[in-house]
């Protein structure tokens, strides 16, 4: 017998590769049911996948990748289950038959923690280095105090092709400026579906994690004994040390890429690979550790029956029905009403910037899980607006903390500080900077609940400062709300006065689901001409406002026949309000307060109410938020409109230019809507 591992795991992670084989092998034989959904299998990455997986504890998290069911039969995850997300059936124990083959996502008892993860392109390096940080920040603040050896670390796996995204980049600079307790394990066939290494990489995946300052170990990941141990090695390290590693294993692909682009289509290496096959490795192994042939034939035996009644069983299994569509968009807000106090008595109106960093002073006082970071938000700045200072100095530099420039990060690590049970509030500095974050909003951050079934909702606030100010230029002023209500399983919020951003504030602390919050940097302090009225009474503490809860920011006289409704948001609230003076008692005024939840039931009350109907954004209004909202109106109301539904935004011009008369005459204002007011009540 080995003089390092025992007998009784070699059995066991021959067992296991003799499973993952059978499985690989009953996939290929009857591919014309399995390949109905696209999938792809471990052969040959097992004995480095087994590894890791046998190793884990239920106090550890792991990311794996689209190829990794044997670390999912490592950890103890049965072929059945695996089986029946691989067909797509309802009982798929991650996902309810709604994401591919070694997606997973695991919440239970006795096993290490599955967030969600939606691809295999290296997105998921981003999120569970969030859930490193998340446990790191709870250690730090004394929330968890894991006993010693039993620290929680955290694993995500890769193919060596996601190496060369640039959220990877993101991911190991985090990993190594924080010194976080995880292990990236790369697992390298040498193949980028049709691109082989040799095209596509400089660098193999050691070197470049070098170059961040991560620890690296290259291995043989054939070779179970010395996978196992680096393995164990590794595991042992970081839990003592609470720092990161690299581990980069070397393995050869023995199936095709993935079930619908097959290995001989392109590959000229088989021969090769095979070669290097560690299955027959491992069976050598054993038998020189004192198993006979007869007990390896037994157990691969028993491991092939079990998979074919398995497959067998699963094919049987219940599919979805259509009502399973609808369920897990959202988890549900315990906020369903307006309460607290909008206007407390002897209390003077403040800007709008400090009701928002009222709002989370209270939240931090008050919930130790809740933290704030993002770029230039730290102790020394404050944020570029304020909107952030002081509460690094009340709270502490581990509570309120500066980020790179890592748009990606900030977004997508919220995925894994929730998992963890903390309440990240981040900030994008401006919303013309959002864009390199979207791929993580978009295929992490809003799918999590509902591609994990309900098990992993991302309960975060993402503050962004948005809108034209003032000659703020074509990188300062965009607007970006059309993008973000594009996204679904995300709210979105957009208040025009502090009393609503302290009340939604609030609202999407306590809100179970990602909420994007959109400040517009001109209401901020209300410098700019006509939005005083953005400056209120601060609420109480325990002031809420449901999301999908408009306000009726201007009231028209009820005998007035000819009248107009303006539909509107953020600064547009403020153009309406001024332009209304021209129009006394002709005019009301619907204040969404929120883009996503919308509430259609006031929308439509109003418009019905009057027969005319403007929409404002400060988008450029072509294929905008505005002009959909509109056309939803017309859908819904047609019968009562006595007129078109309009649309007031800025004039269709790729950027917002830097001089401010060209500004001024690219963004609505108060006379643009007051002249389109004029013109609809003529109508």
């Amino acid at each position: 017998m080995s003089n390092k591992l025992s007998k009784d795991i070699l059995k066991k992670a021959y067992s296991l590769m003799c499973t993952a084989r059978a499985m690989s092998d009953i996939y290929e034989k009857n591919s014309s049911i399995t390949s109905k959904y696209v999938h792809a299998t471990s052969k040959g990455h097992e004995a480095i996948q087994l590894s890791v997986g046998l190793q884990l504890t239920e106090n550890d998290w792991i990311a794996p990748y689209y190829r990794d069911d044997s670390i999912l039969l490592g950890i103890g995850m049965k072929p059945y289950e695996l089986m029946l997300q691989l067909l797509c059936k309802k009982e798929d124990p991650f996902s309810g038959g709604r994401t591919y083959y070694s997606h997973p996502s695991l919440k239970r008892d006795g096993f290490p923690k599955i967030p969600h993860q939606s691809s295999a392109t290296g997105m998921q390096g981003i999120p569970t280095t969030g859930v490193a940080m998340g446990i790191q920040y709870q250690e730090m603040e004394g929330i968890t105090n894991p006993e010693k050896g039993e620290e929680p670390l955290v694993v995500c796996s890769f193919g060596d092709a996601a190496i060369t995204e640039g959220e990877v980049a993101e991911a190991f600079q985090m990993a190594a400026l924080k010194k976080l307790p995880i292990l990236y394990l790369v697992q390298d066939n040498e193949w980028d579906i049709s691109a082989h290494s040799s095209e596509m990489r400089a660098v193999d995946a050691t070197h470049y994690a070098k170059g961040f300052g991560l620890k690296t170990y290259t291995i043989d990941g054939t070779d179970f004994e010395e996978s196992y141990e680096t393995i164990q090695k590794a595991y042992k390290e970081i839990r003592e040390k609470r720092t990161p590693l690299l581990i980069h294993a070397k393995v050869p692909l023995l199936n095709h890429h993935t079930s619908g682009v097959r290995m001989e289509w392109y590959r000229d290496d088989l021969k090769e690979a095979k070669n290097r096959d560690p299955f027959p490795k491992l069976k050598t192994e054993l038998l020189k550790n004192g198993f006979t042939d007869k007990e390896l034939l037994t157990i691969e035996k028993s491991a092939k029956e079990t998979v074919s009644s398995d497959y067998q069983k699963a094919l049987k299994a219940e599919d979805p029905n259509s009502k399973d569509l609808f369920s897990h968009d959202f988890a549900s807000t315990p906020i369903l009403e307006e309460r607290g106090e909008r206007e407390p008595k002897d209390k003077e109106a403040i800007v709008m910037v400090d009701s928002a960093l009222f709002a989370i002073k209270e939240i931090m006082a008050k919930h130790p899980e809740s933290l704030l970071y993002g770029q230039d938000v730290g102790k020394r700045l404050g944020g570029v607006f304020r909107e952030a200072a002081t509460l690094a100095q009340t709270f502490g530099d581990n509570r309120v903390f500066n980020t790179p420039i890592q748009e990606a990060f900030i977004i997508g690590s919220t995925v894994g500080m929730s998992a963890v049970g903390l309440k990240p509030i981040v900030e994008v500095q401006f919303a013309d900077y959002i864009w390199p974050g979207l791929n993580q909003l978009f295929t992490e951050v809003s799918r999590s609940n509902y591609l994990s079934n309900g098990k992993w909702p991302v309960s975060c606030i993402i503050r962004v400062p948005i809108g034209a100010y003032g000659s703020g230029g074509p990188y300062h002023s965009s607007s970006v709300e059309s993008v973000l209500a594009q996204i679904r399983g995300i709210k979105i919020v957009y208040p025009s006065t502090g009393a609503d951003l302290k009340g939604l504030m609030k609202s999407a602390y306590y809100d179970p689901n990602p909420v994007v919050i959109l400040e517009h940097k001109g209401l901020y302090w209300s410098k700019i001409k006509g939005t005083e009225k953005a400056k209120t009474i601060e609420p109480s503490e325990d002031y809420v406002i449901p999301f999908g809860k408009g306000r009726i920011a201007l009231e028209s006289e009820s005998s007035e026949t000819n009248s107009i409704c303006i539909i509107t948001y953020g600064m547009g609230v403020h153009w309406a309000l001024n332009a209304a003076k021209d129009h006394k008692g002709k005019v009301e005024i619907v204040d969404l307060r929120t883009i996503y939840p919308l509430d259609e039931k006031l929308i439509f009350e109003k418009v019905n109410k009057h027969g005319k109907c403007l929409v404002i954004t400060e988008e450029p209004y072509n294929n905008s938020f505005a002009q959909s909202l509109a056309g939803r109106i017309q859908e819904n109301c047609f019968e009562k409109l006595d007129a078109p539904v309009f649309v007031l935004g800025s004039e269709n011009i790729p950027a917002i230019p830097l001089n401010s008369k060209l500004e001024e005459t690219m963004i609505p204002n108060a006379e643009k809507v007051s002249e389109k007011i004029e013109k609809i009540l003529k109508y």
